[in-house]
């Protein structure tokens, strides 16, 4: 499958600021959007990043969790997370978020295409050492992805805090890429009796598994029960 040519309707009109030339859009980018609302909304609903950089001169890219506060995206892993610890080190990291919202099916293979919202984000890490940042990072993923979860589970003790990495990126040089709509066929194609249109996609979550040995006194959070992304 190929990217066609169907733009995002409000790409051309979209206010934001200029990208720097490693964030800009090359590839179709009428589809690029700058505005931080729009980046700040496909982090958010996401909640596994990949992380890609050069180590031992090969490219490594590792999918993990994080979290957005304000201008930053936070990492966290064990010390010895490899990926961490060169995010880390002044190494330049390219961290990606991708949501899939459907399938478009075209009447020609050429033109099938995904409707999808993404973003990526180029900087330098940097290791959070103060406690204080630490533990409102973690916390940050946490809530990040059961929103709800953090006022239950039991908070990182200061051992635990020292024994996780936790790194920073910088949102200064991110982009969003987007591509909604039906399909964009030749016009020759158009008369083909072939089923043309959008498979929408949506996460849906299954009902919570109760964990063995769990008290039959405590309920089922209604986060769980009613879990959604924003």
């Amino acid at each position: 499958m190929v990217e066609d040519r169907n733009a995002h309707p409000d790409a051309a009109a979209s206010p934001g600021v200029a990208p720097t030339a490693r964030a800009k859009v090359r590839r179709l980018p009428e589809r690029g959007r700058y505005e931080r609302s729009t980046i700040n909304s496909i982090l958010d609903e996401g909640f596994v990043c990949h992380v890609g950089y050069v180590g031992d001169g090969a490219p490594v890219v590792i999918p993990t969790a994080y979290a957005r506060i304000g201008e930053l995206l936070y990492l966290h892993g064990a010390p010895a997370n490899a990926t961490l610890h060169q995010a880390s080190s002044g190494v330049p990291v390219c961290v990606t978020v991708t949501l899939v919202d459907g399938l478009v099916m075209a009447r020609s293979a050429f033109h099938h295409s995904i409707n999808y919202r993404s973003v990526v984000v180029h900087g330098t890490g940097t290791e959070v050492t103060d406690l204080e940042e630490k533990r409102n990072a973690l916390a940050a993923v946490v809530e990040h992805i059961v929103p709800g979860r953090g006022v239950d589970a039991r908070p990182p003790t200061t051992s635990e805090l020292r024994s996780t990495r936790v790194v920073r990126v910088p949102l200064g040089e991110a982009s969003a890429k987007v591509r909604t709509g039906g399909p964009k066929d030749d016009p020759e194609d158009l008369a083909l009796p072939v089923w043309a249109g959008q498979v929408p996609l949506r996460m849906v979550p299954g009902a919570p598994i109760v964990d063995s040995g769990h008290p039959t006194s405590v309920p089922t959070p209604g986060y769980l029960v009613d879990y959604a992304r924003p």
